[in-house]
């Protein structure tokens, strides 16, 4: 517990983020500084060519950014036929990246200290070297035997040709010398300089498409949040063109249910009722979300309308699973990390490459490695979230953030994320009913096993869940899987900071992850 506080998934970065605190920044600083650390010591989950969301508590309302980048102009359906369709890896899979983006508008808006200063923890380290960390190392040595034959990667990420191993020293001069061009320049030597060009050199000699126009044309949008409330809660998630939304719509389901009288997050029956509502949300959400300019038929309004999850949570069965299709709402490898100061301001940050390295190029001499958020896309020709130059696609990465209802409106309780692919939308239901509606402390939310349902009746689970549980579940129809965390997106990581009541905070870090929760 502390009056200023950073959780984070790499102990260097959170302690980067709380040092700007010390200094007498803010929580935005903190974040900030935190985020671009992690580009340098967590590169398995995030980089220079990430993406990022935001939720800022300012002290008096909250705030949402969407800093994840467009499409090449030259990108359209007939591009990637062409291809097969769109490739996992490879410069065919990278939209415009926005983290940097988010880094120069947070600070705009917020900053305290100067924006320099906030990158000299992470240009100490890629100049000096970091001391590889457990599990970064185990994933760095899972991403080399995929991505070894990726442009630049083999020649940037393992030197003497293997992948650092924990405990290892890695430095990437290269990359200090592109954070101080960032810091120098504000942001625009990424988007309109020498670092854009070098970027578009990159892909001109592998053919790609992403142009000078491209990155020169991005911008990051202030967006605010779309929110569900639950007694006296209300969960705030980014609007699409990201998936908080079906965490929103499952909270609103279960809001229909009985899941106040089960016994506990961890019964069989409040079981039940999540992986039937989450089904149903994430049914609805590959079905319509994508980015909101194409949302046109239906929109995240309607996919919140009271009325429809009301009707949704009845298609529940309280007795047995069921393989849900998507409803007629309207007829016509990431990091996350969490901030807070003194005076009240609380940050939810993320930011990711999206599937470990990303897409496995590294940008010669530039230290930037790229993210492979164009496989977000869909090749359906009508959908929503059809592949097209300009255009957002769906993401996986959301900051979460908890608001009081009723006599404590307005009033922040927790900044939140839970890292990890499909997983994310999943852990904030989690969180947030273990946490208010169960009265579970941060850490002990962060620890208990999770669970996430995958397509039919498919539902994995953690080992730590009773075996006795899972032998009910499965008897309900529950086609069950127990395996080990992969350490990927598995079962994701969570980073939590509650806000109490007497004053201060308390942080919760994910046992799955390296980091830990920092404060004074």
């Amino acid at each position: 517990m502390a009056d200023n506080m950073v959780v984070a998934s790499q102990p260097l970065a959170g302690q980067a983020g709380l040092s700007m605190l010390a200094q007498g920044g803010n929580a935005v600083d903190a974040a900030i500084a935190t985020a671009i650390t992690q580009t340098q010591v967590e590169p398995t989950g995030n980089g220079l060519g990430s993406d990022a969301f935001a939720i800022v508590w300012d002290g008096r309302q909250l705030h949402g950014l969407n800093a994840s980048g467009r499409a090449p102009t030259a990108w359209s359906p007939e591009y990637f036929q062409r291809l097969g369709g769109i490739p996992e890896r490879g410069w065919d899979t990278v939209t415009v990246p926005g983290a940097v983006s988010a880094w120069v508008e947070l600070h705009k808006k917020w900053g305290k200290l100067p924006f320099e200063r906030l990158f000299e923890p992470a240009i100490k380290y890629a100049q000096s070297g970091f001391v590889v960390s457990p599990i970064i190392g185990k994933l760095w040595g899972q991403g080399a035997k995929l991505l070894k034959d990726q442009p630049g990667f083999a020649q940037h990420f393992m030197p003497d040709g293997q992948a650092p191993q924990a405990g290892h020293r890695f430095i990437n001069k290269a990359a200090a010398r592109t954070l101080m061009s960032i810091a120098e320049t504000y942001g625009e030597s990424f988007y309109r300089g020498p670092i854009a060009e070098s970027i578009v050199a990159n892909a001109q000699q592998h053919n790609a498409a992403i142009t000078l126009d491209d990155l020169a044309a991005h911008k990051a949008d202030w967006c605010g949040t779309v929110s569900q409330s639950f007694d006296a809660f209300s969960l705030h998630e980014i609007p699409p063109n990201g998936q908080g939304i079906a965490a929103c719509m499952a909270l609103g389901m279960l809001a229909h249910t009985d899941i106040r009288n089960c016994a506990g997050p961890d019964d069989v029956q409040s079981l039940h009722l999540m992986f039937e509502a989450m089904k149903l949300a994430f049914r609805d959400s590959a079905a319509f979300v994508a980015d909101p300019a194409s949302m046109i038929d239906v929109s995240a309004t309607h996919l919140l309308d009271p009325d429809y999850l009301a009707a949704r949570a009845r298609l529940i069965d309280p007795a047995k699973a069921q393989n849900f299709h998507s409803g007629s709402p309207h007829k016509g490898g990431t990091v996350c990390l969490s901030t807070a100061d003194s005076d009240g301001m609380m940050v939810s940050f993320i930011q990711s490459n999206y599937d470990g390295f990303g897409s496995g190029v590294v940008v010669p001499d530039t230290g930037i490695h790229m993210q492979n958020r164009g496989c977000g896309f869909s090749m359906q020709a009508g959908h929503p979230n059809e592949v097209e130059g300009g255009k957002r696609p769906f993401h996986t990465i959301i900051p979460g953030f908890l608001m009081g209802n009723g006599a404590a409106a307005n009033q922040p309780i927790m900044a939140f994320g839970v890292m990890g692919g499909m997983m994310q939308a999943q852990g904030h239901v989690q969180m947030a009913l273990r946490t208010q509606l169960w009265g579970q402390d941060v850490q002990t939310a962060a620890d208990a096993p999770r669970w996430r349902v995958t397509e039919g009746l498919g539902v994995c689970c953690e080992e730590a869940i009773a075996p006795a549980t899972v032998q009910a579940l499965k008897k309900m129809g529950h086609d069950i899987v127990v395996q080990q965390n992969d350490l990927a997106f598995g079962f994701g990581g969570a980073q939590l900071i509650h806000r109490l009541d007497a004053g201060g905070y308390t942080g919760g870090s994910d046992p799955r992850k390296d980091g830990g929760a920092y404060g004074f």
